[in-house]
Formats: C-alpha cells, structure tokens, sequence
C-alpha cells in the first residue's frame, strides 16, 4: 500500500487526482482543480450527524452515521469510489481535516480490496499550504505586466507565452462590465486555490519574467489578493497598441462571435443569441450610470439593432458601430486614468506583434 502523504506540492505540481469525500455543500464552497467529489455522507445527513455530535457526543454521532449510510445506500457509495478509483489508481483521499470521513472510505475501501492512501491534514492543511504559497509566489516571483486599451489581444498575447498566467481564465471572465462568460465564475476560494497552483508551477519552471495582464482589483466577482494588486502597480509594464479599428475588430470577434459559439455549447443552437443578447443587453445596463443616460440610450438602441439583424441573417457586422463608440467614448478614457496611477517602468511599446516578439526574446 502507498504511504499516505503531507506532499501536498507534489499532489499540484503533478496534478495528481484527489477524491473528496466531503459533503457537496463543502466542496461547493471551495475545491481544488481536478478534484472529485464523491462525498461519505451527503449534505441533509451531515446536518443531521453534526446536531447529534453537539447534542450527545461523538460516538452516538458516528453510531447516527452508520445508520444513515448503509445497506443499499452503502454499497451505491462504495461503488462510485471503486469506480473512481479504477480510473485513477494513483490518487489520493481526503475529507475535511484527514480525519474520521476519509479514514472511514480507507477502511471500506480496504475491505473491498482497494488500498487508498488519503491526504494527511485533508483539505484544511492543502488549502493552508496554497495560501501560503501564493503569498510566497507574489512576493518572490518577477512579474512584467502587460498593458493595453480593451481591445489589443491581450488574453491573446498571453495565452500564447510559455511563462505567462492567464488570471481572466482563471477567473472564467473577459475582465469588464461586457466579461461574463456562460458556466459563470469559480468560487473565491476556487479562484484562489487555482491561481496558487498556477503560480507554485510557472515558479517551478524556473521563468526569468512571469507575465501577467494588467488587472483591477476584481475579475467579475473574483478579487486578486491584495499583495498582487499592489504588485502589479509596481512592476515593469509592456504595453500594447493597436489602432482603434483593429481593437474593434478584436473585441467584436472576443465579446460577440467567440461567445456566441460558447453559448451554443452550453444552449444550443436556438438558444444561443437570444442568451447572449440579454447578456449583452444586460452589461450595458450595468454601466448605465457612468454612461449618462442619453448615451446610454443611443447605445442601447445601436446593440438591439445589431441583435436583431444579427437574427435574421446572423451577421454580427452591426455590432462594429456601439463597440466602436463605447471603445473612444468609454473605454479608453477609463484605460488611460488606470494607467496613470501604475507606478512601474515601461520597458517597451509596441504593436501586438512587436509586442509577441518583445516577449519572446525577454524570457530566453
């Protein structure tokens, strides 16, 4: 049998499955990427257990759980990690602390014939270590952050660095009012964990630079620690620029035809534009305020026009005319105050293909 283990780097470098055996309600709250959650007992029977443990003790609490988890029931569970663990030999449980849940699943999985070595400390001391992590990795790693008005592919730029940390895909939002992306956004602890491990990786590789995109204090609903925020004010910046009619033609193709195609993934086809229509609709509302009412009007109007042509013969070409206006108008004043309060020097300027070539060079 494998040891049990308190590698916990080891686990995310390597990526290494876990089974989680906490209950849905806990796993919700906060995971780990690539976890599975298979839980030993399930929300409604884990507030049951816990009002017994604090009313008559620990034993008559595990005496409960027995009770609920057994017979039939019993065995679905056993099955589903006996699955699980036929896919995935070179995994790893935990529960919450490594204690009586995930020793309970090793002690019936060894009956069946599996042994299953578990996570010492469970998900507490895993979720400790990142944090901890990411803390150091803020602190030690060098970071250039690259800069540029909505619009200049910037995601696309990084996407395509070796040594870069794509923070809006972490987040699973474009990183604006017009950003929410179908399947929403992680939890904040999700978010959290999922950065650590992409930092505790790009800092084993050893990069001379780590590039990051100049970011707000929030990505849709997820908030970069404070210690990266106030880092990246400081650090060397890269900036982009591009015309304004290549950035419209960028953020037509990023916040209407490439999400379009997200949203038949998720609806399908007829579902599609309506979907993405509303959210469009809706993220101008949002900025509605900062708009001024009339251009708000007036824009609102171009997008129900360009929605509209769009479904009768889906062309999204109409689109170019609010994107283009929001862009001048909105946008790039807002960009050009944010960029006035970074503290860091620019270390270069240029197109977006200068700008690739920069990189490149930079991280050899």
């Amino acid at each position: 049998m494998r040891d049990d283990t308190r590698d916990y780097l080891n686990l995310f470098l390597n990526d290494i499955p876990m089974l989680d055996v906490r209950a849905p309600v806990e796993y919700t709250k906060g995971a780990f990427p690539g976890s599975t959650n298979i839980a030993l007992i399930n929300d409604d029977e884990r507030h049951q257990i816990g009002i017994c443990y604090k009313q008559q003790g620990q034993q008559a609490a595990i005496d409960l759980g027995n009770q609920l988890v057994s017979g039939a029931e019993r065995e679905r569970r056993m099955q589903a990690w006996q699955d699980w663990w036929q896919a995935n030999p070179g995994g790893y449980l935990y529960c919450f602390r490594g204690g009586l849940r995930s020793q309970t699943t090793q002690a019936w999985l060894r009956e069946a014939g599996i042994d299953a070595p578990l996570v010492t400390g469970g998900y507490k001391a895993m979720r400790t270590f990142l944090l901890e992590q990411l803390e150091s990795c803020i602190a030690t790693l060098p970071f250039d952050i690259l800069c540029g008005r909505t619009g200049c592919a910037k995601t696309r730029v990084i996407e395509a660095q070796p040594n870069a940390v794509d923070l809006e895909g972490l987040a699973h939002h474009r990183g604006s009012a017009f950003g929410r992306r179908p399947g929403g956004q992680p939890s904040q602890i999700d978010f959290e964990n999922a950065l650590a491990i992409a930092f505790i990786k790009i800092r084993a590789e050893q990069p001379t630079r780590v590039l990051l995109e100049d970011e707000s204090k929030l990505i849709g609903r997820c908030h970069l620690p404070f210690s990266l925020q106030d880092k990246i004010k400081l650090q060397p910046r890269i900036i982009i620029n591009e015309s304004l009619e290549s950035r419209v033609q960028i953020t037509l193709e990023d916040y209407v035809v490439g999400p379009l195609e997200e949203y038949r993934q998720h609806f399908g086809e007829h579902e599609a534009l309506h979907r993405l229509g509303e959210e469009l609709l809706s993220a101008m509302d949002r900025i509605r305020r900062r708009l001024g009412g009339l251009r708000h009007q007036q824009l609102r109007q171009q997008l129900e026009e360009a929605l509209a042509v769009q479904t009768i013969n889906g062309d999204p070409e109409l689109h170019r005319e609010w994107i283009h206006t929001l862009l001048a108008d909105y946008y790039d004043p807002m960009y050009d105050y944010m960029l006035s309060k970074r503290e860091g020097d620019i270390v270069f300027e240029g197109s977006r293909e200068e700008v690739s070539d920069f990189l490149t060079e930079r991280s050899r």
